[in-house]
């Protein structure tokens, strides 16, 4: 069997397209894309030999378990920093533990925190805020929360940020320079279809 030497990957030349702007991205809404969508944008910074940062809010790991295929790939990726926040939501039984529980806020609070720290570091070229819309819009958080992490993201910037959830407000769509709407137009899952391994998680 042949064996194919893999290429070494080299930083593109700054004339190839890199600048020093970043920019804020939101990708909302109720369509199925949101998180898939920003792995693939890690990958293209990592391509690009940039470093990465993913905080998931409400994604818990509890070190054995691990419920999201795409972590498994992503803790070995050089120059890619995973940060999962959250407590377990899988029960033994195979259940989903719904509701905010003190263990929960206190997640939240932990991922805002060191979201805020890797914002003011900056010592990452891409950080994406997975799901930390959704940690406002299930009570998790306020909007000031997220907020907060715009003045301080817009006081040196730093880094492309991204943020992603099911809803948005308007203060939010003002100061963010790209948002997109990923609308549900067609679901299987109204046809019964469960989340499946390698699709949805």
């Amino acid at each position: 069997m042949a064996v194919t030497k893999q290429t070494e990957i080299k930083a593109l030349p700054p004339e190839r397209g890199d600048t020093p702007h970043h920019s804020c991205h939101v990708y909302y809404g109720y369509g199925k894309g949101k998180t898939t969508c920003c792995i693939g944008l890690a990958i293209r910074a990592l391509g690009a030999c940039k470093r990465v940062a993913l905080v998931q809010f409400d994604k818990g790991y509890d070190g054995e378990t691990e419920h999201y295929s795409e972590r498994r790939i992503l803790r070995s990726l050089e120059g890619m920093k995973l940060h999962p926040t959250g407590c377990e939501r899988m029960r033994e039984d195979g259940s989903f533990r719904f509701g905010v529980e003190p263990q929960d806020l206190e997640e939240s609070k932990r991922g805002f925190e060191l979201a805020e720290n890797l914002i003011r570091e900056g010592n990452q070229d891409l950080l994406i805020l997975d799901e930390v819309l959704a940690a406002v819009a299930y009570d998790l958080a306020e909007q000031e929360d997220v907020m907060r992490l715009l003045d301080a993201y817009d006081a040196n910037r730093q880094c492309e940020l991204v943020l992603t959830g099911h809803k948005v407000w308007d203060e939010l769509i003002d100061r963010a320079d790209l948002v997109t709407e990923m609308r549900k137009v067609k679901h299987y899952y109204a046809k019964g279809t469960p989340a499946r391994l390698g699709i949805e998680f």
